[in-house]
């Protein structure tokens, strides 16, 4: 097993290498503007690292978000065509679910919550560190203050409201090698995965202008 795994649901371009057993190489960096440009460099540079080539990929992990429209559909696309290319499985796992992993709370219940922008989350409560009790949700932190009142909570929109979440933990945002380790891990069950296919939760910022000005002529 080889499984190259990346992210770009937050504002980290994060890549990773696993190889059945233990991540091998990984890179992340944070800029929330250069998805497109920072992820494929990324990729070669974990590959050099290893000493791999791209064809020796058995695999790709992807995170499904939920997260902004634009930085979510770098990676999904670029998983997509890696998938093709080399005729191998593109298995999803929930952006908010590699966190949960990452933190490494055994024994919960705890908070995930990513930063959605508008002033909102991107947010999931779990049992453990590998299970979820709830769906993905987009919501304003004051409207989920009870919901979440007294659980500690782990990522970017946790450690940025801390009037919801007063017990807020690292990691900020998702890493590829945690997304590797947790799909390795599952696929080793023989689990199956959710497609790769986006959780974006809610329309994308940009819009078709309306009553817009025809120039064309009739």
């Amino acid at each position: 097993m080889l499984l190259l795994a990346l992210d770009t649901a937050t504002p980290a371009v994060t890549v990773a290498l696993h190889d059945g057993t233990d991540v091998i190489a990984s890179s992340s960096q944070v800029d929330a503007r250069r998805h497109g440009e920072l992820l494929l460099p990324a990729v070669d540079r974990v590959l050099a690292e290893a000493g791999l080539r791209l064809d020796a990929v058995t695999g790709v992990v992807v995170g499904i978000g939920p997260g902004p429209y634009t930085g979510l559909r770098v990676g999904l696309m670029t998983a997509d065509t890696f998938g093709l290319a080399l005729g191998v499985p593109v298995h999803g796992v929930c952006t908010l679910d590699g966190l949960a992993y990452a933190a490494g709370i055994e024994r919960g219940p705890f908070v995930v919550a990513t930063d959605a922008r508008r002033k909102e989350v991107y947010w999931a409560r779990y049992a453990d560190s590998r299970t979820r009790l709830t769906d993905p949700a987009v919501d304003r932190p004051a409207d989920i203050a009870d919901e979440v009142a007294g659980l500690p909570a782990v990522g970017a929109g946790a450690l940025l409201y801390p009037g919801t979440f007063p017990d807020a933990h690292e990691p900020e945002h998702v890493s590829a090698a945690a997304l590797a380790a947790l799909a390795a891990e599952r696929l080793a069950k023989g689990e199956e995965l959710p497609a790769p296919r986006p959780l974006y939760l809610r329309r994308p910022d940009a819009q078709v202008p309306k009553n817009y000005k025809v120039v064309t002529p009739k």
